[in-house]
C-alpha cells in the first residue's frame, strides 16, 4: 500500500484544487465529506482509467452521488449536483489491474457544466461551496458543546476515542463538524444534505445530533444529551 503524506501532514489547502476539469466517480449511496475518508474497490475499467489518471497527475477525485432515479443507468447516469471532492492519499494496484485506494474529503463543490467526454470516465467543471457564517459568536458556543460531547462519547468507544476527540478539535468549527460527521453519520440522505450544507452553525447543530444520538444508544438517555 502506498500512501502519500499528506496522510501526516494534514489536508492540503482547498485553493491549489484544480475545479475547471474535474474527473468525477458517480457511486449509488456514497456521499464525501470533507475531513472524511473513504475506502474505495476500483474494478470497473474505466474507473481504474481514471484512478490512473489521477494518481499520474496528482489531481483530485470527485465523487457524485448517483440520483436514485439514474441508479441503474449505465452512461451519463444523472448526479447530484453538489459533491465532494478527495484526493487519494493511500493505494494498492493489485495484479489483474484492480485497485484498492483511500481518498480524504477536501471540499465540497456544485457541479455548473459537464465537459466533452475525453476518457472513458467524465469530466466537469465545477464551483467550490464556500462557509456562509450567519452568527460566529454561536458558532464558537455550538463547536464547545461538540468537543464536550465528543470526548464523553470518546470514554464510552472500545477504539477510535483519540481520534474523535482530534477530529472535534479541527481548524474551524465547520471543518470540525464535517469531519465528525463524516466519521459517525452512515444515513446517504443525511450526508448529502450536510454536504449542501453551506452554514457551520447548521452543521454543528448536525453534528451534535448525531453524537448525542450515538451516545442515548451507548446510555440510555431521555431526549438529548447536552
Amino acid at each position: 500500500m502506498t500512501c502519500s503524506d499528506l496522510v501526516e501532514d494534514g489536508i492540503e489547502p482547498v485553493s491549489d484544487i484544480d475545479l475547471e476539469d474535474l474527473a468525477i466517480f458517480p457511486l449509488p449511496q456514497c456521499v464525501l465529506l470533507p475531513g472524511g475518508l473513504l475506502p474505495l474497490h476500483v474494478f470497473e475499467p474505466r474507473y481504474r482509467e481514471l484512478t490512473r489518471y489521477c494518481l499520474d497527475g496528482n489531481r483530485p477525485m470527485g465523487i457524485a452521488r448517483l440520483l436514485p432515479a439514474a441508479r441503474h443507468q449505465r452512461d451519463h447516469a444523472a448526479v447530484y449536483q453538489h459533491l465532494g471532492v478527495g484526493r487519494i492519499i493511500c493505494f494498492e494496484e493489485l495484479e489483474d489491474g484492480r485497485f484498492l485506494l483511500l481518498l480524504r474529503g477536501l471540499t465540497r463543490v456544485v457541479i455548473e457544466r459537464e465537459l466533452p467526454q475525453t476518457h472513458s470516465f467524465r469530466h466537469v467543471t465545477a464551483r467550490r461551496l464556500t462557509d456562509q457564517q450567519t452568527d460566529p459568536d454561536a458558532g464558537v458556543h455550538l463547536h464547545q458543546q461538540l468537543m464536550a460531547l465528543c470526548d464523553r462519547l470518546a470514554t464510552l468507544l472500545d477504539k477510535g476515542g483519540r481520534q474523535l476527540r482530534d477530529l472535534a478539535r479541527g481548524p474551524t468549527p465547520g471543518a470540525c463538524a464535517d469531519a465528525v460527521a463524516a466519521a459517525l453519520m452512515m444515513d446517504a440522505d443525511e450526508r448529502q444534505a450536510l454536504l449542501e450544507q453551506t452554514d457551520p452553525n447548521l452543521r454543528l447543530r448536525t453534528a451534535l445530533s448525531q453524537v448525542s444520538r450515538l451516545l442515548c444508544q451507548v446510555v440510555p438517555c431521555d431526549g438529548v444529551v447536552n
